[in-house]
C-alpha cells in the first residue's frame, strides 16, 4: 500500500481521537484577538479546522457548536469581525467561505467574499509601495513576509472554491510565485524576512502549508503550477533532511541545540502528509517522515486537547537569541490549528 505509513496508528496517536479532543477544546475556548480588537488568524484557522473535522467525521454535535459560535459572533459580537485592511485580518474571510461551501447559506458568502476581494482593491490611504505592488498585479497587502503565503492563499483559494471564479486562484498563484522567487533560499527553506536571516519554524510552516493549500486547488495545466510544485518539493527535501530523530523540527530549523516546537512541526507534517497522499512526494521516501512526525506530535497533546511547546506569536527580529528565548505556551491557537490540519489530512479519504 503506497500510503501504509499514514494508517494504523497506535491508540495514543489515533488521528480521529486526537482530533476529537483538540476540536472540542475550541467549543468553550476564549477568543484569541488580534491587537485586542478582532478575531485573530490563529482563532480563524482553529475554528475552520474544527469545522473540517466535524464534516469529515460526521460529528453533527460539533458542527452545530461551530455554527452556533459563528452565529453568536455575527449577531452579538460584530465588533470582533476583522476590518479589511491587513493581510493578517483579511484571511478571516476563509472561515465564512468554508461555511458557505458546506451549507450554501448565502449569508456566509456575502460576509466572506469581500475579505478576498479587498486584498486586490486598492483603498484610498495607501503608500506608494502598496500602489506599486497593485500596479504589478499583486495584492496591495504584499510585504514579503513568509506568513503572508498562508494568509493570502487561504482566503483566495476559499473564494475560488466558493465561487468557481478562476481569478481568485490565479491571484494566489501569482503571489506565491513572487514569494518563492524572492524569498526561498538555496537550501529550500525561508528566512523569516529578507532582513532576518533565520529559519524560524512556524514562519516556514506558513509557507509550507500555503503551498500545500494551493497545490490542492491548482489544475495540472495551470501555468504557475510547475513553479510552485518545484518550490514545494525543494522545501520538503530540506525538511526531510532537517527532521530530528524524535520526529520533530526545532524552533530554528537548522539549529540542533534549539528546542522542538510543535506548531511549525505540525505545519510541516501537514504538508508532507498531503504530499504523500496526493502523489506530489514519493511515499517510500516521505511516508516514514510523515509517520515519525505525527507519532512525535501526538505526545504533546494532553487529555483536555491542549497542545504544549507552542511558540507564542512572534514578530521578526534580527537576533538569533530572540528565537531561542520565545515563550512556549500550551493551548495556544497557533498550534491547535496546525494540529487540526494534520488530523484532517490523515482522515481525508477514509470512510
Amino acid at each position: 500500500m503506497a500510503q501504509a505509513d499514514l494508517v494504523n496508528f497506535p491508540a495514543a496517536a489515533d488521528p480521529k481521537e486526537v482530533g476529537y479532543r483538540i476540536a472540542r477544546r475550541f467549543i468553550a475556548g476564549k477568543h484569541m484577538l488580534h491587537a485586542g480588537k478582532w478575531i485573530s488568524y490563529p482563532e480563524t484557522f482553529y475554528w475552520t479546522g474544527a469545522i473540517n473535522y466535524a464534516h469529515l467525521t460526521g460529528d453533527v454535535e460539533l458542527m452545530q457548536a461551530m455554527k452556533g459560535r459563528f452565529s453568536k459572533l455575527t449577531a452579538s459580537e460584530p465588533q470582533l469581525l476583522p476590518i479589511k485592511n491587513h493581510v493578517d485580518l483579511n484571511m478571516f474571510g476563509s472561515l465564512p467561505l468554508r461555511l458557505y461551501q458546506l451549507t450554501k447559506d448565502k449569508s456566509y458568502l456575502d460576509l466572506g467574499l469581500p475579505y478576498a476581494d479587498t486584498q486586490w482593491e486598492l483603498p484610498d490611504n495607501v503608500s506608494q509601495a502598496e500602489k506599486d505592488w497593485a500596479q504589478k498585479g499583486y495584492s496591495w497587502q504584499t510585504r514579503l513576509w513568509i506568513d503572508d503565503m498562508y494568509m493570502i492563499t487561504i482566503v483566495q483559494t476559499a473564494a475560488f472554491k466558493a465561487t468557481g471564479e478562476s481569478k481568485y486562484l490565479d491571484r494566489a498563484a501569482k503571489e506565491m510565485v513572487l514569494y518563492l522567487d524572492k524569498l526561498q533560499r538555496p537550501n529550500g527553506l525561508f528566512y523569516h524576512a529578507p532582513d532576518v536571516p533565520y529559519y524560524w519554524g512556524r514562519g516556514n510552516g506558513w509557507m509550507a502549508a500555503g503551498m500545500t493549500e494551493l497545490l490542492h486547488m491548482l489544475p495540472e495545466d495551470h501555468a504557475d503550477r510547475p513553479r510552485i510544485l518545484k518550490g514545494y518539493r525543494r522545501m520538503m527535501k530540506s525538511l526531510k533532511q532537517q527532521q530530528r530523530k524524535s520526529g520533530m523540527w526545532n524552533q530554528l530549523i537548522d539549529e540542533a541545540d534549539c528546542w522542538a516546537e510543535t506548531s511549525g512541526s505540525a505545519m510541516f507534517a501537514y504538508a508532507i502528509i498531503s504530499g504523500v497522499k496526493q502523489g506530489w512526494l514519493g511515499a517510500k521516501q516521505y511516508g516514514p517522515v510523515a509517520r515519525r512526525a505525527w507519532l512525535a506530535l501526538a505526545n504533546y497533546v494532553d487529555d483536555q486537547g491542549a497542545v504544549s511547546e507552542i511558540c507564542v506569536g512572534t514578530n521578526k527580529k534580527n537576533d538569533k537569541q530572540y528565537y531561542y528565548d520565545r515563550p512556549r505556551h500550551s493551548g495556544d491557537y497557533h498550534g491547535q490549528a496546525a494540529y487540526m490540519w494534520c488530523v484532517n489530512a490523515l482522515l481525508e479519504g477514509k470512510e
